[in-house]
């Protein structure tokens, strides 16, 4: 191999090991300082400072562990909810002809461009009138939108025509269809749509600080904040949470990665 394709070789992975390894240490560093007792912040970490009652701590004395549940009862909700309508809409806008289909999708597409801040008060006003204030609905409802249809919508247009022309030649009808044929074949990018809609609900901590006021229906992110104290802080304690808070979400990916990344290629095929 000559000097200009060892240089080609060479260069490209020199430069994502030092990306890769930027990326861990932050995590490194959390875990670390999640198995001390310091009061402050250091790179530096001793045998005398090292700590395990951090993570029994933080469920004994925070009641993280009903946290957890809130945090999972939305997620999960958020994510097959999110799915399940993504994909009746995704279905009407790439297989069903209907007037003005293209324009309004593309004006259902654009409320992607309005940051989620400029809707706080709109969806809390929403919620409000609905009765929804410190409920598991209030915390789920507003995560289903546009993103899902668009992902899913591309993934639809490789399914054949033929394929659904002949279940209604069986008799199939609309709901049918859609549950037996199409749901089964929208298994990877449904897989991706839940792993950017679990990341995405479960991480929020702007919305649940806007909507929820009672402690006992606080999410893992908003109780977290609690542990931070108003003179002095323990960082050990802080990180523990943290920790506990970003394993769900790994565990999530590393599990279905191989799915999420079928599905976003086959998502941005179209025809």
């Amino acid at each position: 191999m000559n000097a200009a394709g060892l240089r080609r070789k060479i260069i490209p992975g020199l430069f994502l090991t030092v990306m890769a390894v930027t990326a861990v240490i932050p995590l490194f560093f959390m875990f670390a300082t999640s198995l001390t007792n310091k009061n402050y912040l250091t790179l530096i970490f001793t045998s005398d400072s090292f700590s395990l009652k951090n993570y029994p701590m933080i469920f004994r004395n925070f009641n993280i562990g009903r946290n957890f549940l809130n945090s999972f009862i939305v997620t999960g909700s958020a994510c097959i909810l999110n799915s399940l309508f993504s994909s009746m809409a995704a279905y009407a806008f790439a297989k069903k002809k209907f007037p003005f289909r293209e324009t309004l999708f593309i004006f259902y597409l654009a409320t992607i461009i309005l940051p989620g801040q400029a809707m706080l008060i709109p969806v809390f006003t929403i919620m409000r009138t609905l009765h929804l204030i410190n409920t598991y609905p209030a915390l789920f409802l507003p995560v289903i939108g546009a993103f899902g249809v668009f992902l899913i919508r591309q993934f639809v247009f490789n399914i054949p025509d033929e394929l659904l022309e002949a279940a209604d030649i069986d008799g199939c009808g609309e709901a049918k269809k859609f549950l037996i044929i199409l749901l089964p074949l929208l298994r990877p990018v449904l897989i991706s749509l839940t792993i950017f809609t679990f990341i995405s609900c479960w991480n929020d901590f702007l919305w649940p600080l806007v909507i929820i006021q009672k402690p006992e229906m606080q999410t893992l992110t908003l109780a977290l904040s609690v542990l931070k104290g108003n003179y002095v802080t323990n960082y050990g304690l802080v990180m523990a949470g943290a920790v506990i808070t970003f394993l769900p979400s790994f565990i999530l990916f590393l599990a279905l990665q191989k799915q999420f990344v079928e599905g976003i290629a086959i998502s941005g095929i179209k025809g």
